[in-house]
């Protein structure tokens, strides 16, 4: 008698695996497209996977759902492990219906989030999917809502990450737009709202899938995708990258790895900043230089390319870091750089990571585009975030800090607890040359050589107003330091601050300016 019924326990599990079946593997396949199956193999530990809820089926008796086989509902879900680290996942089967969401294709996600939560783990999604089941109706939707739900509750509980594997459409973007980061793949990923088709039945506008909601369109332009790959293999192991840097959970902090490098003055430091405020440089190097093995695992690179933010570790400990680049806009910060800088802090500080910010600021970036986009609005973000964040913050300021762009990139003001500036760095209302223009403006004017005297008003505000000496003496910087000493400086600070504690009013949520 249980050898027959474990007989019937394997046939069942061997049709639950096989998902819609060869046909339609060899169709995902022909694609350049993994099952759900083989995507869970690639991105988990060999071996850890175990499957939870497979013999989930639908209840909808109506419009021939009864007659339909939809082996697991068209999702899988579990748990295993990455690096040894337990994490849940769910991947959406384009095998089975599509991989539409029904009803209890709803609920195995929302059960298998639930456990992630109540273990403190690491919540993966894998999307590809035809978006709602038409069959099952408004039913479906509320199966929607809630995924959504949870997305928000447990956003800063636990990791929540996504990997769009395939199309994404209407409603269904929006748990992954609620997630902490979404990963897409080139050629294959797409998210919109609404199809191509639809767009051009309302507007006339003719577009392409890829051209309207690809993986380079939402990296680079959007900003709604964090990464992007050629391929789901170096999609999948950047997912396994990002976590070695992430806890598990709210309650714990990142994980360590030991450290036996050297601490000794790095003289090539000096060489990747030029002299001359006007010339640019990349402030990847200066990253590279400060981080261990200059292993820089950089977030959003395509988008708001005036600014860099990812993570690395100095001394083995986890940190974010978050720096203005030069290279794009001068460093100035835009309405897209304050987002991202400002959703970048506030994902740090829900999972304890100290915030490391490399200064080089003109300043918010002028102009009637964005004012009238909400600069204001936007900018506020980056205060509102920085000054929120209980974590570790130090803050190096490496050649300008001008105007209100420098007490929003983490100053003493909005809560540092370590500022150092490089010597040559300048720090004032706004540029030498700009506020010389305005303060001896009549008298430059009269003077019998303009340029000359302007050339020495420019000096003499750089020498009395804007060196870092004179924020120091006023307590706004803490020293000025070698920069061949930062790297060490830095994870001395990082030591100094790792048991930190900071009480704030009491209150139920603050109101960001979003």
């Amino acid at each position: 008698m249980m050898e027959r019924k474990l007989t019937e326990l394997d046939d069942k599990r061997r049709k639950i695996q096989l998902g819609g079946g060869d046909k339609r593997i060899l169709q995902q396949h022909e694609k350049g497209k993994y099952t759900a199956r083989e995507r869970i193999e690639m991105l988990l530990d060999e071996g850890s996977f175990r499957e939870l809820f497979a013999f989930a089926h639908t209840r909808a008796p109506y419009l021939g759902m009864d007659s339909i086989d939809a082996p697991g509902e068209g999702v899988v879900t579990g748990y295993g492990t990455v690096d040894g680290r337990k994490v849940y996942i769910f991947a959406q089967d384009f095998t089975v219906f599509g991989g539409a969401l029904g009803e209890v294709h709803a609920r195995k996600i929302a059960n298998v989030m639930d456990m992630a939560v109540a273990t403190g783990s690491p919540i993966i999604g894998l999307n590809d999917s035809g978006g709602a089941r038409i069959q099952e109706g408004v039913v479906s939707l509320d199966g929607y809502g809630h995924v959504f739900y949870r997305n928000a509750i447990y956003s800063g509980v636990i990791p929540q990450i996504s990997i769009i594997m395939g199309p994404c459409a209407g409603g269904a973007v929006y748990s992954p737009a609620i997630t902490d980061f979404i990963f897409m793949v080139e050629g294959t990923s797409q998210m919109f709202i609404t199809g191509p088709k639809v767009i051009e039945t309302v507007t006339g506008e003719k577009i392409t899938s890829e051209e309207l909601g690809g993986a380079r369109v939402q990296e680079a332009v959007s900003g709604v995708a964090h990464f992007s790959s050629p391929s789901e293999e170096e999609a999948l192991a950047e997912v396994r990258r990002l976590l070695s840097f992430l806890p598990s959970s709210h309650s714990e902090k990142p994980p360590t790895v030991p450290y036996a490098g050297s601490w000794e003055p790095d003289e090539s430091i000096l060489e990747l900043i030029p002299d001359e405020g006007s010339k640019v440089y990349d402030v990847k190097d200066i990253i590279g230089r400060l981080v261990d093995d200059g292993d820089f695992f950089e977030v959003q690179k395509l988008f708001a390319r005036n600014a860099v933010v990812g993570f690395g570790r100095i001394g083995g400990r986890v940190v974010g870091l978050i720096a203005n680049q030069p290279k794009f806009m001068a460093g100035g910060l835009d309405i897209d750089s304050s987002d991202k800088v400002a959703r970048f802090i506030r994902f740090c500080d829900s999972f304890q990571i100290p915030l490391i910010t490399l200064e080089d600021v003109t300043g918010f970036i002028p102009g009637v585009k964005q004012e009238l986009g909400g600069i204001i609005r936007h900018g506020a973000k980056i205060l509102y975030a920085y000054s929120e964040a209980t974590v570790p913050k130090i803050t190096v300021i490496l050649r300008k800090a001008y105007g209100g762009a420098y007490v929003a990139m983490n100053s003493k003001a909005i809560g540092a607890d370590l500022v150092y500036a490089w010597p040559a760095s300048e720090i004032a209302v706004m540029g030498p040359e700009g506020a010389a223009n305005i303060i001896y403006a009549k008298e430059i004017a009269a003077a019998e050589n303009p340029e000359q005297a302007r050339s020495l008003r420019i000096q003499e505000y750089r020498e009395k107003v804007a060196n870092p000496y004179v924020a120091a003496g006023a307590g706004m910087v803490d020293d000025v330091i070698d920069p061949r000493e930062t790297r060490r400086l830095l994870f001395e600070g990082l030591e100094l601050l790792e048991h930190k504690q900071e009480a704030r009013p009491q209150r139920k949520h603050g109101n960001i300016p979003l």
